[in-house]
């Protein structure tokens, strides 16, 4: 009897340590069970909550310039070869390269010698007509009294008239010659023609100089004012002429680079032709230039001010991209989820771009990160929000 009972109680021992190992199990797999599930909700939360790093700006309104920019050349508003006149031997060059000079200013002059002796020489034969002029005069005189008497006949008066009229023709021709002997003395001392900057000295003193030589003793050229030649799209010149029509248009002249102002000045004129092989039409602007900053030959370029548009929406030109259906730019909502707008846009100007539809001012639009985006995709900022400005062209 009591083996009996030792072999029950060894019993039960052996059913409750097989029901506790079976809860322990139990347990365990509810607790690896449900913790990964938890932590795979978790994950799957996390990775619904992440965003695409971005960058965005603010939809704007603001007054922008509207401009066209073209390619040009600087031109001095005046230049001129200084040449010899008259042929001779260059004695003196009285300027130095690059000087600044006046009008009438001595640059060189050239032996006068010869020059000299043909004044002389016409004015001593004026002299000497005048005498026979005056001589021939009285004989006139004396002829046309005894004319009168009978003493001496008519044809004696017409032939002392014919001798002082020739004389009086040949001291009018001597006359002449003086001039013209003075003025090629006068062309012996050579001045400048206007004011400006002389160039390098092409001849030097001792050479013989002549009045048919191609190349010349050096170059004056003004560059107070300057201008400046560019061409533009022939397509621009019904906006160029309603621009000169409204009042005198604005041009600025910048470095080769488009970086720095070289000079502001005024729209002078449109060719009157358009360059059929190019399609583009040449203008011509002044700059007043008193700093010197545009330089002959130099390469600039031209910036016309067309107009200022008052109030227009814009957005960094960096904002905008093409798509399949047109342009467009991810626009932010308020809960930071980004979706394609489309919009219309007209000129672009210091990487800001005027739209003229699908935004209206204030809206948060992607600048950066735009490849990652997708339709309603949450985004996170890379760098603070900022108004769309203007940046260095």
């Amino acid at each position: 009897m009591a083996k009996g009972n030792s072999a029950t109680s060894r019993g039960r021992r052996i059913v409750l340590i097989a029901t506790c190992l079976a809860a322990l199990a139990a347990g365990g797999a509810g607790y690896w069970y449900w913790g990964q599930g938890s932590a795979g909700a978790q994950a799957a939360r996390t990775a619904v909550r992440a965003g695409v790093p971005v960058t965005v700006a603010i939809v704007q309104r603001q007054d922008v310039p509207i401009y066209l920019s073209g390619l040009g050349t600087v031109q001095a508003s005046f230049t001129v070869g200084i040449h010899s006149q008259v042929d001779g031997k260059l004695q003196e060059v009285l300027f130095t390269e690059g000087q600044q000079v006046k009008k009438g200013d001595v640059l060189a002059k050239i032996d006068p010698r010869l020059f000299q002796a043909a004044l002389d020489q016409a004015k001593a034969k004026k002299a000497q007509d005048i005498a026979q002029f005056i001589s021939a005069s009285k004989d006139l005189e004396r002829s046309n009294t005894l004319v009168k008497s009978n003493i001496t006949s008519q044809q004696i008066v017409d032939q002392q008239q014919g001798k002082a009229d020739q004389l009086r023709a040949m001291i009018d021709a001597d006359e002449a010659m003086i001039q013209t002997a003075q003025t090629n003395l006068d062309y012996t001392t050579i001045t400048a023609p206007s004011d400006g900057r002389m160039g390098v000295r092409l001849v030097d003193p001792g050479n013989i100089v002549h009045a048919n030589d191609q190349g010349s003793i050096a170059t004056l050229v003004l560059t107070r004012p300057s201008a400046v030649l560019f061409t533009l799209p022939a397509r621009a010149l019904d906006d160029v002429r309603a621009a000169m029509a409204r009042g005198p248009v604005e041009v600025i002249a910048f470095d080769q680079d488009n970086r720095h102002t070289l000079a502001t000045g005024a729209l002078l004129l449109v060719d009157n032709t358009i360059d059929q092989t190019t399609a583009t039409i040449r203008l011509k602007a002044m700059f007043p230039n008193e700093d010197d900053k545009l330089w002959p030959g130099e390469f600039v370029n031209a910036r016309v001010l067309l107009e200022t548009r008052s109030n227009a929406v814009v957005v960094p030109s960096a904002a905008v991209q093409r798509g399949p259906n047109g342009l467009f730019v991810w626009a932010v909502s308020g809960k930071d989820i980004a979706e394609p707008r489309p919009i219309e846009t007209a000129q672009s100007y210091d990487n800001l771009t005027i739209v003229t539809s699908g935004l209206s001012g204030g809206e948060r639009v992607v600048t950066d990160g735009q490849y990652r985006l997708q339709r309603n995709a949450p985004v996170t900022y890379t760098s603070p929000q900022i108004a769309g400005s203007a940046g260095n062209s």
